[in-house]
């Protein structure tokens, strides 16, 4: 019998890796039959490369336009005797296998993406295989800890409204459950904890650090990845600790543009759409806000998943045929701009209004946050 997924409090315990697997070679197939992307990059850094975002961005650059060449860092638990691996480490196993069958050239290495010696072995991987100098560096970390490798110094990220408590509904997701939560206000340190592991401080470093080394391609562009989201979020997340750590990502996206200018270099912002993360499924209000969403964007044929969404932003943002890349006032793509409607948002709201236990199933597309959720651990149809 196959295993079944075992989910409590929001997380889910166990992985099939095969499932994983599979989840990997769909998306692989399914850039492969789009259109190539012109003019795309060729030789790419994905810090973050195993899952959500990062995973897509690795997917679309390599199988669909140039075959960009990518090497790949994230940190993965392998498998053992007694224990299946992170779902990272068999999305990993996936892709570099599917590159391999196309000749592509794919390194990946499992290591801290924040330590010092995680970028020497970056570098000395880059020389060692050949890459041509990076002319995109995608940006994707998602971590609760991130050590300080000036100071020694490990920090820990809070997810918490600043200044008074936030109480907000969630939903579980398994048994469409509904309950009120409050979470404390975060202390300044906390605040200043969670823009050391969440900001752009790591980012910055980085790409210094490439740039030292040689290992910037001239008018390279870099990536990070962001959320801003709708009014029934913002106190848990865009005017929480989260939201301090995006506005120092998002300051360091011009810290990094005028570090490159010497090389015609770019570093930019993307705020993506509220999609299913191990992470979503624990922010109060963010289950019940996902799920509404969903039966509003499906009902509108605007929905996108993860790999859908870097699509478009390569192709009509990074890398838009006319060489016009489209921005907000403060600089920063906006590939949310379909969740963001005030059509779609205003339908979105009328739904949450109306959320009760009783009607879960009907009111909202729990069903398809679950299915999005379980696939995240390689439980997929």
């Amino acid at each position: 019998m196959p295993e079944q997924p075992k989910v409590r409090g929001g997380l889910c315990l166990n992985v099939d890796g095969e499932g994983c697997k599979r989840f990997v070679a769909r998306d692989i197939a399914r850039e492969k039959a789009k259109a190539p992307i012109q003019n795309g990059p060729k030789s790419v850094l994905v810090l973050g490369c195993s899952g959500g975002y990062g995973l897509a961005s690795r997917i679309a650059v390599a199988f669909g336009g140039p075959k960009a060449e990518t090497l790949g860092v994230s940190f993965e638990r392998a498998p053992t005797e007694r224990k299946a691996g992170s779902p990272g480490w068999y999305n990993n196993e996936a892709f570099d296998a599917a590159a391999r069958a196309e000749g592509l050239k794919a390194v990946t290495l499992s290591a801290d993406a924040f330590a010092d010696a995680t970028r020497q072995a970056v570098a000395q991987i880059a020389r060692d295989n050949g890459f041509k100098p990076f002319d995109l560096v995608v940006y994707s970390l998602a971590s609760p800890l991130r050590t300080d490798p000036k100071t020694g110094v490990t920090y820990k990220s809070a997810i918490k409204p600043i200044g008074k408590p936030h109480t907000a509904r969630t939903l579980d997701i398994m048994t469409c459950e509904m309950k009120e939560v409050s979470v404390e206000p975060a202390t300044p340190e906390e605040i200043e904890a969670t823009v050391k592991v969440m900001g752009g401080e790591d980012w910055v470093l980085w790409m210094d650090f490439l740039r030292g080394q040689g290992l910037l391609a001239p008018g390279c562009k870099t990536v990070a990845y962001s959320y801003i989201g709708p009014k029934c979020t913002q106190d848990i997340y865009r005017s929480g600790t989260l939201g301090k750590a995006k506005e120092n990502l998002e300051a360091a996206a011009k810290t990094i543009t005028e570090a490159l200018k010497d090389l015609g270099g770019l570093g930019v912002v993307s705020v993506n759409k509220a999609l299913v993360t191990r992470a979503s499924a624990v922010i109060p209000a963010m289950p019940p806000y996902i799920s509404c969403l969903f039966k509003v964007m499906k009902a509108h044929g605007l929905h996108e998943d993860c790999l859908d969404q870097i699509d478009r932003l390569l192709r009509e943002r990074l890398y838009a045929p006319d060489g016009k890349m489209p921005v907000d006032d403060a600089g920063r793509i906006r590939i949310d701009d379909w969740e963001m409607r005030p059509e779609i948002q205003a339908e979105v709201d009328a739904l949450m209004a109306a959320l009760t236990p009783d009607n879960v199933e009907t009111t909202t597309d729990i069903a398809g946050y679950r299915t999005d959720f379980l696939a995240l651990h390689g439980f997929v149809g």
